[in-house]
């Protein structure tokens, strides 16, 4: 069964979805506030978090940043703030999805679904190659550098490198990969691919700001050069 964390401040929302989703057949915690989370998911790891960004105690930002430094569990965002910046803020600091308050449940369960099938295991067994001084295996979904520390990467950043290890020296256009990675209604939403792709330079090039593998075809997608 999957555990889930849910994190908001507002009594009715944790109710609607505790509800909701234990209807489901999710496991379901709740906290209120970010210490409350971070102590939750320390005591019983939970397999996703939908948060809130709008805590008492501290920003959800830092509680993404919190979790980020020991799980990559995967984080939806439920937040009434729809600017472009703090979506940005969310995403880099290593959320997975944002969804914007009003929400419908139907669509967070669909979120969710997502999210989750990004956790599935590969389909190719062998599949193992090298990205700079790191080396991948696609089955195991580990990264490693060649001192033999490991890159931790969340569920997203790893089906955004799956989708490009897979078609090596191809061109994959954005609008495959959002329609891949985070579904068809994404299509237009760019902004997580720069997002991600950022990320994934930090972790996996010597110089981020001039990538050899992880390349940039602007306006048209993204190319993993071997």
């Amino acid at each position: 069964m999957t555990r889930v964390l849910v994190v908001d401040d507002e009594p009715q929302i944790l109710r609607a979805l505790r509800i909701n989703l234990r209807a489901r057949r999710y496991d379901v915690e709740v906290a209120e506030t970010g210490a409350g989370a971070l102590k939750a998911a320390a005591s019983h790891p939970p397999d996703l978090v939908v948060l809130d960004l709008g805590l008492p105690d501290m920003d959800g930002v830092e509680v993404i940043r919190g979790l980020r430094g020991w799980t990559g569990v995967p984080i939806i965002v439920l937040s009434g703030r729809a600017g472009s910046e703090d979506k940005v803020k969310a995403l880099d600091a290593g959320a997975d999805d944002y969804v914007t308050k009003p929400f419908g449940v139907e669509e967070l369960l669909a979120r969710i679904r997502a999210v989750t099938r990004r956790l599935g295991p590969s389909t190719d067994a062998s599949a193992t190659l090298r990205v700079g001084r790191h080396t991948v295996d696609l089955a195991d979904r580990t990264v490693s550098r060649d001192d033999g520390t490991e890159v931790r990467l969340t569920p997203t950043q790893w089906a955004v490198l799956e989708k490009l290890l897979r078609h090596p020296g191809k061109l994959v256009s954005q609008r495959q990969l959002l329609h891949d990675v985070w579904g068809p209604e994404y299509q237009n939403e760019t902004n997580y691919l720069r997002q991600y792709m950022a990320q994934l330079r930090r972790k996996l090039e010597d110089d981020p700001s001039r990538p050899r593998h992880l390349i940039t075809e602007p306006g048209m997608g993204y190319r993993f050069r071997p």
